[in-house]
């Protein structure tokens, strides 16, 4: 090998290593450190359903009042396309009515039942006085400094960007936590709320820098080598054990 070659390969490698300390050691180089919003211990689910009628203002009310951390509720769309907070499509559990919620308009809805059925909790009821199904923003207005959780309970397009219009109409995108166990409505809400990312020219300048340094083709052959050599020592070590 050349003394210009051996150069090359050995500045390949130095840069390589030198690239991959750096940003194992300050990440931050390229991307920004997330900031922790806020901590939850302790989450009223439904509003604290057990304690009053769940997914009610009264519901919420009692839970922000007596310390919870975040409020976690449910949200439906209505046929006049308002965001409603309720757990069930069909009302059918809840009010009495079988009817589902994006078959009525708002001013439709029926009230809940005075006593309910704590659906996640066997032999639990709940009952209380309020029993207007509430709407999402009613909630977003009663109490702007909770870090809320919605669950959006259906894959519905327009539902989603209902509730994203709302988060960024009150401010609520660093502490509001939003999704649903099926990853597509997951990802059309990531979608959604997701904002173009703008890079510094200092972390634009490492990118360069570590394209020019990682990716040569120099360091691509020896990679390819040594990968290569290593599994050709490993056929040798199986094939002199089988002959053993």
């Amino acid at each position: 090998m050349s003394s210009t070659a051996a150069f090359y390969l050995l500045s390949t490698l130095g840069g390589y290593l030198v690239t991959s300390f750096l940003l194992l050691k300050y990440p931050t180089l390229l991307h920004q450190r997330k900031k922790q919003r806020f901590l939850s211990k302790h989450i009223s689910h439904r509003g604290g359903a057990g304690e009053n009628l769940e997914n009610t203002m009264a519901a919420f009310q009692h839970a922000v009042k007596i310390g919870t951390d975040m409020l976690e509720l449910d949200c439906h769309i209505t046929k006049d396309e308002q965001v409603v907070v309720s757990h069930d499509e069909n009302l059918k559990r809840a009010t009495g009515v079988n009817v589902n919620i994006s078959d009525l308009k708002y001013c439709e809805l029926p009230p809940y039942l005075g006593k309910l059925d704590v659906s996640f909790q066997r032999a639990c009821q709940c009952e209380g006085k309020d029993n207007r199904i509430p709407l999402l923003k009613e909630v977003f207005e009663a109490f702007p400094n909770t870090p809320i959780n919605i669950d959006i309970k259906v894959n519905n397009n327009v539902l989603i960007k209902k509730v994203s219009e709302l988060v960024k109409q009150y401010n609520r995108e660093h502490i509001t936590v939003w999704g649903n166990a099926n990853y597509e409505i997951v990802e059309k809400c990531y979608k959604e709320l997701k904002e173009p990312h703008t890079m510094s020219r200092s972390q634009k300048f490492l990118i360069w820098l570590s394209d020019l340094l990682l990716m040569r083709k120099a360091l691509c052959e020896l990679l390819r080598l040594a990968s290569k050599r290593n599994f050709e020592g490993h056929c040798s070590y199986l094939l002199v054990s089988c002959y053993f």
